[in-house]
């Protein structure tokens, strides 16, 4: 071997070791992103509670306004690093859990629940999010403690050679093309949704503006 094909293998392993690295240090990350997730969910009665002892105005918008961006933004953030779930030679190689995909599906369709519906003030809408992110949470949780993270143990074999994805790489991969479709169909519909409300915003805006007519009262 030349000394340029050693330093490209060199080069190779470490851009290769780098990006399992990375991926193995995102997916060890979840289950804290899916903990805050359901924490800021489940606190609303608590917020609520604290919110009417607030005296001042001001305090209790500043206090429900940081909860909601807070609890609203790291489910997206979750969401968006679950995303490692629906690359295939990721899933494939290495070891994740093999419902991580479904688990973000169902993140996706809290989200879309928050956008429908009020969830704040409506409990049936509260209700379908929570529903939503049990679900979602167990799927990731399950093959993860007892899969991924308990490989070593041979009681807990079966969840090793079941539950992580590079041991069962077809129905990682059948679970993943279904979840991608499930993912295909919520963003169709956020794009039309987002299309006719800025159709709906337009047309109010290029509304003609009505004159007001003046009352004329008679003089006796």
């Amino acid at each position: 071997m030349t000394p340029e094909d050693v330093a490209n293998a060199i080069t190779q392993a470490l851009v290769q070791g780098g990006a399992q690295w990375l991926v193995a240090t995102l997916v060890a990350f979840l289950p804290a992103l899916w903990t805050m997730t359901l924490i800021l969910h489940f606190a609303r009665p608590y917020v609520l509670r604290t919110l009417r002892r607030c005296g001042l105005r001001l305090g209790a918008d500043v206090w429900w306004m940081s909860y909601l961006l807070t609890r609203d933004a790291v489910l997206v953030v979750t969401f968006a690093l679950s995303w490692i779930f629906f690359l295939p030679n990721v899933v494939t190689q290495l070891p994740l859990p093999i419902t991580g995909s479904l688990a973000a599906l169902c993140l996706l369709l809290a989200l879309a629940v928050k956008i429908i519906l009020r969830v704040d003030d409506d409990i049936r809408a509260y209700r379908f999010a929570t529903i939503f992110l049990i679900v979602g949470a167990t799927l990731y949780y399950v093959p993860q403690t007892f899969g991924v993270e308990a490989a070593s143990q041979e009681h807990l074999s079966w969840f090793a050679n079941n539950l992580v994805s590079n041991a069962n790489p077809s129905l990682a991969l059948a679970l993943m093309w279904i979840s991608m479709a499930g993912l295909a169909l919520v963003g169709v519909w956020f794009f039309f949704r987002a299309l006719a409300s800025a159709n709906q915003s337009m047309l109010r805006r290029t509304a003609p503006i009505r004159p007001v007519r003046e009352k004329t009262h008679a003089v006796s």
